[in-house]
């Protein structure tokens, strides 16, 4: 299943991330898709501990990747094939900080790697931070499933 949700290269970018040892998290509904949610999204949200490492910029140049600054009003981004639909996200509304919610984050397995993933609480929790009228529409969706998460771990511990 969390195979289909990333193309291969966007799966080779994120294991050359990895193997750079770059910090960072898949967030949004790229990570409640993964942990099971029927949502779909247009792109994948990763949240970095840093933009500015060694290991960061050796990863972009090993994936031909380019880095753009935020420029007024325009986030930063990527540039380069693999990296069309993958969104940077330097700050996180609602959370703790990306620290604390690396050290929380759930392991899924693609293939070939293993990527840090933000639980589902802490999705809707900042969907409902937020309170955009698109994530007002998904949290009902997102709490259902985690409703179902939990009732199934507490059924297997019994």
């Amino acid at each position: 299943m969390a195979e289909s949700l990333f193309t291969q290269k966007e799966i080779n970018f994120l294991k050359i991330l990895i193997n750079h040892k770059v910090e960072f998290l898949v967030i949004g509904l790229s990570a409640a898709a993964l942990q099971g949610a029927p949502v779909v999204t247009q792109d994948i949200d990763l949240w970095f501990k840093e933009l500015n490492s060694t290991n960061f910029k050796a990863a972009l140049k090993e994936a031909g990747v380019f880095y753009v600054p935020p420029i007024n009003l325009n986030p930063p981004m990527f540039a380069g094939e693999s990296t069309e639909l993958i969104d940077i996200v330097v700050s996180v509304t609602g959370l703790d900080s990306f620290e604390a919610e690396y050290e929380n984050a759930i392991e899924i397995t693609l293939p070939s790697c293993i990527i840090r993933v933000l639980p589902l609480d802490r999705i809707i929790k900042s969907k409902k931070k937020l309170n955009r009228s698109k994530d007002k529409l998904v949290v009902p969706v997102l709490e259902d499933v985690l409703s179902t998460i939990n009732a199934l771990q507490d059924k297997n511990k019994k």
